[in-house]
């Protein structure tokens, strides 16, 4: 289990002067725009603008603050009214942003296609997952994690294990990554979001896909 807390991170001003990112988690821990099968992140965005292209990856796009924004994804527009709805989008298409009222916080997903494939949910009150035993099949297309975000009011998270252990206190935007092989025990009294990430075995692919930088 890796505890992620907010007041670690480096903010990164976008090239265009629109905003900045701060990087949650990522796999190959570390690893650059070129190198990732996946990427969490949380940007600010202040003002309107295009996206970067990003060829063959899939991107999952939650607003976590501010009143939406509206993108145009290849022509069409898509209208994302207030906070907490994940849209999916695939990052070659060509994406323009405008801010509904305001500068927003968005909560990013993006995957390498092929490489990663993910689902995104929006926890409310009490979320429990239950490890499979160790006699399980692993997951299929590979290694699969749990990423858990407060993006909203504090929570607190139970990690099964050998031996009990303390409640963890998690303020906003603070986050756990859990191997699969780890069940845990979330409460909070805002929303979490709860990512779970499949990343294919070296050199294959990852089958179905589930896809959300500026």
């Amino acid at each position: 289990m890796r505890v992620l807390r907010a007041a670690g991170r480096r903010a990164s001003a976008w090239s265009n002067g629109g905003g900045a990112t701060r990087e949650v988690a990522a796999a190959p821990s570390g690893a650059g725009w070129d190198a990732f099968d996946w990427r969490v992140s949380l940007a600010e965005v202040g003002r309107d603008g295009p996206y970067s292209a990003l060829p063959g990856v899939d991107r999952v796009l939650t607003v976590a603050d501010g009143a939406g924004l509206e993108l145009t994804v290849d022509g069409t527009r898509h209208e994302l009214h207030g906070r907490y709805h994940p849209f999916a989008f695939p990052g070659d298409a060509e994406t323009g942003c405008r801010l509904l009222d305001g500068p927003v916080v968005n909560f990013n997903v993006m995957l390498r296609r092929g490489r990663s494939a993910a689902t995104v949910e929006m926890a409310r009150g009490d979320y429990a997952y239950t490890a499979p035993p160790p006699t399980a099949p692993t997951a299929p297309g590979g290694q699969r994690s749990r990423l858990v975000v407060a993006l909203s009011g504090p929570a607190t998270l139970d990690a099964e294990g050998p031996a009990p252990a303390s409640p963890l206190p998690l303020e906003r935007y603070d986050a756990v990554l859990l191997p699969d092989a780890a069940g845990f025990a979330l409460r909070t009294d805002g929303v979490a979001a709860v990512v779970t990430l499949t990343r294919a075995p070296s050199g294959g692919p990852c089958p179905g896909r589930r896809a959300g930088e500026r």
